[in-house]
């Protein structure tokens, strides 16, 4: 190819860069009344859900595609977003979760050699809103002081008043069940990096459906919104996972006969998911069982504790936990908006195992003669640092334990 020709090319597939988002008035109006003028940048819409912020300064690929953010909106604080672009790798789940998108300055030139497309196009093949050209930080401190609220943002109705009213009339994250809203109806393998449907013949979920029984640790994951990397982390670690909708019953997980049992995160308030809490309490002891995020807190229900709501929640790859029993502080990545009460746990069996040192609530526990581990936080570190990951090698030596 000439030096011409490979000018042209090269022009070509920047193009997409090259052209400015339209960018549109819009309006974010909470439910307390509080407003903010900004504009959208990836074109017309209406939504509502609640509005939350995250503290990372990088990784909103894979915040936006965290099914744990199903139903909110989410806010960076760091200002400038959209600078490396998008890839097929960086992804958690097989779609955008966030409601809609809330960003300082959008930057509409990425610079990556894995980037593949904009941010602004990826928002828009999927239908999502991205708003920018506010004061994030206010948005932020605001909730940080009233808490984390239902909020509307449309680029139609800009009158004050009536998006306030409209974003009081979106139901409450509390009390609904929103693990029904982002999980598989179908069982999966997870192979190769990637998801694998179960063969046919193999959906009856038995001891059968195992490839590699005696060869390699079977783990059952329960998906409640689970994130890709949780399971590249298992994959890793030589262990056979087979991922199965969260409403799968205990008789059925039995009857597969696994080495361990992964309880994985998930959007919104755990209580309301009695049929996983029904189930895990049948399976406790029954194999080693590792909760991470919704499932630490299904597990602390299951245990007879209780959850409450934070004010505004943990979100941010930042955090800091602190490990109780090596005295070591870890910085974790973290996205919940609930917390098992640690007083409620009293008296269980329980030894507490990791503490946040921002507000002191609950981030782990054991239990004292089940082989049972909890993380509140995101041991699998995408996006965030990789403190915890040895949380990933626990459960697998607990699982060599229980074979022994």
């Amino acid at each position: 190819m000439s030096e011409a020709n490979q000018l042209v090319c090269s022009t070509v597939a920047c193009s997409t860069y090259l052209l400015e988002p339209i960018r549109m008035k819009a309006l974010l109006a909470l439910e307390d009344g509080r407003t903010f003028t900004c504009k959208s940048f990836t074109g017309p819409g209406e939504i509502g859900g609640e509005v939350v912020f995250n503290t990372s300064m990088t990784g909103y690929q894979e915040v936006l595609t965290d099914p744990s953010y199903s139903g909110q909106m989410v806010t960076m604080t760091y200002p400038l977003i959209g600078n490396y672009g998008v890839n097929l790798e960086d992804v958690e789940s097989d779609r955008i979760h966030v409601a809609a998108f809330l960003v300082k300055e959008y930057q509409s030139f990425p610079s990556n050699y894995r980037s593949t497309l904009s941010l602004a196009d990826y928002l828009k093949e999927q239908g999502v809103l991205g708003i920018e050209d506010f004061d994030t930080r206010a948005l932020t401190r605001h909730i940080r002081k009233a808490g984390a609220m239902r909020a509307f943002i449309s680029t139609e109705d800009l009158d004050p008043s009536s998006c306030v009213n409209r974003a009081r009339e979106i139901p409450s994250i509390k009390g609904q069940d929103l693990t029904k809203t982002v999980t598989t109806q179908t069982p999966y393998y997870w192979t190769n990096g990637k998801p694998m449907l179960c063969e046919p013949g193999t959906t009856s979920l038995t001891k059968k459906i195992w490839k590699y029984k005696g060869e390699k640790f079977s783990v059952v994951a329960f998906d409640f919104g689970i994130k890709y990397n949780m399971l590249r982390c298992l994959e890793s670690r030589g262990v056979e996972v087979v991922v199965v909708p969260g409403c799968t019953q205990a008789h059925t997980v039995k009857a597969m006969e696994p080495d361990g049992i992964l309880l994985s995160n998930g959007p919104g308030d755990p209580e309301p998911v009695t049929y996983a809490i029904e189930t895990i309490r049948s399976l406790l002891g029954v194999v080693p069982m590792f909760g991470i995020c919704l499932g630490h807190q299904l597990l602390g229900l299951a245990l007879g504790g209780k959850t409450f709501k934070l004010k505004f929640g943990h979100r941010g790859a930042n955090q800091p936990v602190k490990n109780l029993l090596t005295g070591k502080i870890e910085i974790t990545s973290q996205n919940h908006g609930f917390a098992v009460d640690v007083h409620s746990l009293q008296g269980k069996n329980i030894e507490i195992t990791h503490i946040n040192l921002n507000d002191n609530t609950l981030e782990g526990f054991r239990h004292k003669e089940l082989p049972i581990l909890t993380a509140q936080y995101h041991p699998e570190a995408s996006p965030g640092p990789h403190d915890a990951k040895y949380l990933f090698d626990e459960f697998k030596n607990m699982m060599q334990k229980n074979n022994a």
